[in-house]
């Protein structure tokens, strides 16, 4: 089967994924792939908007944050998330792809600023937007802008990108008889109190009535499976 079974997505990438092994900063290795990943996505004809965090660049100043104001770190963590924005978007550029970065904290002479308008004009012409800033407010986390914008954009889905291909009963490293979940609804997700993401971004899903897949980013070809509708990772539904 090669026919997508959405037309648009919101990927989340935490800034760890781009690590790769690396104890912080960007693998060049890893974020090819994953551009090579979203190309095989986009060749399909899906349009993608993207999510990045910002914790590989900020967990090398972590420690000197500690003591710092709240609203402060998370500016500087929003910060980080443009940085990460724009080595995905040149290493589409690279790779002959069209990617458009948006930031939801003003800095016009590096990103444009985010313009919902815009974006949805940037996706129907078939290119990549980045968003980056998170949602350009602090106390809010990146996976609570993938929400906002999965809803802003109408996307049909926001697909989680882990490093665990999807939702287990337990945490698989420490219980050998964890079972994945390959449907699961919000409200069994939070009775059972699994961690999907954060629970504003969570609850902005549910009461948006937007689904949640979560899979493995490190797997071959997973995020090619999941747009071809098969059974990848863990869809959290309505």
């Amino acid at each position: 089967m090669t026919t997508p079974v959405y037309k648009r997505v919101l990927l989340k990438l935490s800034g760890e994924a781009l690590m790769g092994d690396d104890a912080y900063g960007i693998n060049r290795a890893t974020i090819e792939r994953m551009v090579a990943d979203v190309s095989d996505v986009a060749k399909l004809g899906v349009e993608v908007a993207i999510v990045i965090g910002g914790g590989n660049i900020f967990r090398g100043v972590a420690p000197g944050a500690q003591g710092m104001d709240r609203a402060t770190a998370d500016y500087m963590g929003m910060l980080a998330t443009v940085m990460n924005s724009l080595a995905l978007a040149d290493a589409m550029r690279q790779a002959g792809m069209m990617a458009r970065v948006m930031s939801a904290i003003g800095i016009e002479q590096v990103v444009e600023p985010y313009v919902r308008p815009k974006a949805l004009q940037y996706l129907e012409e078939g290119k990549i937007v980045v968003f980056a800033a998170g949602t350009g407010n602090p106390f809010f986390t990146t996976d609570t802008a993938a929400a906002l914008r999965g809803a802003e954009i109408g996307a049909e889905v926001v697909l989680k990108a882990t490093k665990v291909d999807g939702i287990y009963s337990a945490d698989p490293k420490k219980d050998p008889t964890a079972t994945r979940y390959s449907k699961i609804s919000f409200d069994e997700a939070i009775a059972k109190r699994l961690q999907v993401m954060d629970a504003t971004a969570f609850a902005l899903c549910r009461d948006q009535k937007l689904p949640i897949r979560v899979f493995s980013i490190v797997k071959p070809g997973a995020l090619q499976s999941v747009i071809l509708g098969e059974d990848e990772g863990t869809l959290v539904h309505v």
